[in-house]
């Protein structure tokens, strides 16, 4: 979330950012809103050191002067409370707006409203040909054992699956190389809770915006679609000295997504499936553009050398504004 006095230095920004992530946001109701608010909140501090005031007076004082004192401040006790009543709603939405506020994304993200318009930088490798009859990594997986798709939604429903024989063991395989690889680069290893309350969903942006994506408990928490939610979530409420930065975790996790927007979208097989385990590189730095740029670029390269190392063919993709997230 950024800070209500970065928004109001930077209004132009700020727009301008959520018009490149295609996001309507009302700066002009959040600005008077922040007007009422800090007034609210200045009128009813000073009503209160008021009434300290007052309190100490009629202690020593007698006879009509008291009763005078009692009723003066019973009036402002009444004007207090109406303030803190309307200061209540202010806040409600303003706090509502504020987590609608886009990050400002960095000014060489190009223009564009959705994937199709993401801009590839890089390709790597060739797509390899085969010379047996398979249509996708589900007849594949099927034929040798190493899935069940059809006691997967039996079990588990829409897009539930079972891994079995070379199936688990691959994707063991996969999880134990990924830990030796990524634990070279001087991550510190965690295994982390899926398991989250409210709080670090919304400092991580994925609430309010993506709710309908995330299973909720009766207690009123979230089973996490990334570990990153996590990890973000690891010093919250804490202050850090500069020189501990940067951070650098390597996360481990089950996750869980319920891809409500993505029905008839890639729904067969092992592709957006509702629950997966995750490995995620977070970095904590300094907020400085130069320090962000640079984790982020040695962040996406060990991803590259990753998929790499395997002979796995990609390419790499410039994210246009509206592919971004808040």
């Amino acid at each position: 979330m950024l800070d209500i006095k970065f928004i109001r230095e930077n209004k132009d920004i700020v727009a301008e950012g959520a018009r490149k992530k295609h996001i309507d946001i009302d700066l002009d109701r959040l600005l008077t809103l922040d007007d009422k608010r800090r007034e609210l909140i200045a009128s009813v501090e000073n009503k209160r050191a008021k009434q300290n005031r007052a309190t100490e007076a009629i202690a020593s004082a007698d006879g009509s002067e008291k009763k005078e004192l009692i009723a003066g401040m019973q009036t402002m006790k009444d004007e207090m409370k109406g303030e803190e009543e309307e200061l209540k709603e202010v806040m409600d939405e303003w706090r509502a707006l504020m987590v609608t506020v886009p990050n400002v994304p960095d000014i060489s993200v190009p223009d564009g409203a959705d994937d199709t318009q993401n801009m590839e930088v890089k390709a790597w490798g060739e797509k390899p040909r085969f010379d047996f009859e398979a249509k996708s990594h589900i007849d594949l997986m099927t034929k040798h054992g190493m899935a069940d798709f059809e006691r997967g939604t039996k079990v588990s429903g829409f897009r539930g699956y079972f891994l079995k024989n070379d199936g688990a063991r691959l994707s063991w395989a996969v999880w134990q190389y990924a830990q030796q690889f990524f634990l070279g680069k001087e991550f510190t290893p965690m295994i982390v809770p899926s398991l989250v309350r409210k709080e670090p969903f919304i400092g991580t942006g994925y609430l309010p915006q993506s709710e309908e994506d995330l299973y909720k408990t009766q207690d009123e928490e979230y089973l996490a679609g990334t570990s990153e939610v996590a990890v973000m979530g690891y010093h919250m409420d804490e202050v850090l000295d500069k020189k501990m930065l940067p951070q650098k975790f390597l996360a481990f996790s089950p996750c869980f997504r319920r891809e409500a927007g993505s029905h008839g979208k890639d729904t067969k097989g092992l592709i957006r499936v509702h629950e997966f385990y995750k490995w995620e590189q977070v970095i904590l730095c300094e907020a400085s553009h130069e320090e962000s740029v640079k984790w982020h670029e040695w962040l996406n390269r060990n991803t590259e050398e990753f998929i790499e190392s395997m002979g796995i063919p990609y390419r790499t993709v410039v994210n246009c504004g509206g592919d971004l997230g808040r």
